[in-house]
């Protein structure tokens, strides 16, 4: 059969709900599967590497990818900016490899409305309570007092974007969750319309039938 078109699949969450992790286990499953590194024009954190966890730039190479049409999706997130650049995300999905998107709701909600909206998979991954989410931004001491309180001010308008998705996961554990994420892929990838090659399978079928008249 003929090679199946590749998944978008974006995850959405409030900061410290946990989205990071699970993209990684989800590659760490399967490792086929394409991670979209976003640019940014945020300083790196301890930590990360430039090109691998993002692609850090400045505010004049952002705004000029945007004005060449190289983001398929871009937005604004604490006075930095954030984008997925588009060449690497169509070639992978053309070639039927699956594209994970660590993204918040602003960027999901331009791929979802973008020319490659029906490859799409959208999955918001909610935190079990306030009260964890708080403990968990505070145990990276990653950031400030401040930062952290305008990260769990951002979180309520995140979470009210939770009914635009397919799927919504409460990640009260992150094997759990995991195992969950991976069945959605699953069944995904499985879908008759994501399968091109059906068609000319059933067609042989019928043509054996035919055969053995």
């Amino acid at each position: 059969m003929a090679q199946r078109r590749g998944l978008l699949v974006i995850l959405s969450s409030p900061s410290g709900a946990g989205k990071s992790s699970l993209a990684r286990a989800l590659r760490a499953w399967d490792d086929s599967i394409v991670f979209s590194v976003s640019a940014t024009t945020r300083p790196a954190r301890p930590g990360e590497v430039d090109g691998e966890h993002y692609h850090f730039v400045s505010h004049d190479r952002f705004n000029a990818m945007i004005d060449g049409g190289e983001m398929l999706e871009h937005a604004t997130v604490f006075e930095n900016l954030y984008g997925s650049p588009i060449g690497p995300v169509e070639a992978a999905i053309e070639g039927g490899r699956d594209v994970l998107f660590d993204i918040d709701w602003q960027g999901g909600q331009q791929i979802r409305n973008s020319r490659l909206q029906n490859d799409v998979v959208s999955i918001f991954i909610l935190p079990p309570s306030i009260a964890e989410l708080d403990s968990r931004l505070r145990s990276r001491a990653q950031d400030s007092d401040e930062t952290i309180a305008k990260r769990m001010a951002q979180s309520r308008a995140e979470i009210s974007h939770w009914d635009a998705y397919d799927y919504v996961l409460v990640n009260r554990d992150l094997e759990g969750t995991a195992t969950e994420l991976r069945s959605i892929v699953v069944a995904e990838r499985l879908k008759r319309s994501r399968r091109p090659g059906l068609s000319d399978f059933v067609r042989g079928l019928n043509t054996e039938f035919e055969e053995r008249i």
